[in-house]
């Protein structure tokens, strides 16, 4: 009659352990999640440094051709970092997938984890892109360069023109006033 009582509070002892498992596994994932957003974040932003930095008047804007150089740029004489230390991939502690543009150079990383991430929305201006994918191995931090404004015409004023002096168009009863 004393092995009913001990077997019931093993089942309950078990499921506990079980769901306390669960839980830590989901905390550690989360934590991860959000190393992996931090420091993908921040190699984008060393490939953004490294690629706005030309070495000369009129030199290209070029990629890395190795994460190595982020941490120091062999194009300067004197010492420049654009990373303070690589980092490995948070959800897999193995080295990120390089994600490269035509002339083999690195314009990104990503993880190579193919799980569901938790985070599925509510991400910042620079992730957005982040959101409904489906793995992490989805979430790429590649740096987009901006596009240069085109320059204005010497003169000109640049932006639309007042109402003041746009002439009256045909068929408009309204006369602009002065």
């Amino acid at each position: 009659m004393s092995l009913v009582p001990v077997l019931v509070l093993m089942s309950i002892l078990g499921l506990s352990m079980g769901v306390a498992g669960a839980t830590w596994s989901s905390l550690t994932q989360r934590a991860r999640e959000a190393d992996l957003l931090w420091k993908g974040g921040q190699i984008r932003k060393a490939i953004g440094s490294y690629y706005r930095s030309s070495h000369g008047q009129g030199a290209p804007s070029l990629y890395p051709s190795k994460l190595e150089y982020l941490l120091k740029d062999p194009r300067f004489l004197q010492t420049r970092r654009h990373l303070r230390r690589l980092y490995a991939d948070p959800m897999t502690g193995d080295d990120w997938v390089l994600l490269k543009d035509k002339g083999g150079r690195i314009k990104g990383v990503r993880s190579s984890l193919e799980e569901e991430p938790f985070k599925q929305g509510n991400f910042s201006e620079e992730n957005k892109d982040f959101e409904g994918r489906g793995f992490y191995s989805e979430w790429e931090f590649v740096y987009v360069p901006k596009k240069k404004q085109p320059a204005a015409k010497p003169g000109s004023q640049g932006g639309a023109p007042s109402v003041e002096s746009s002439p009256p168009r045909p068929g408009n009863r309204e006369t602009p006033q002065r």
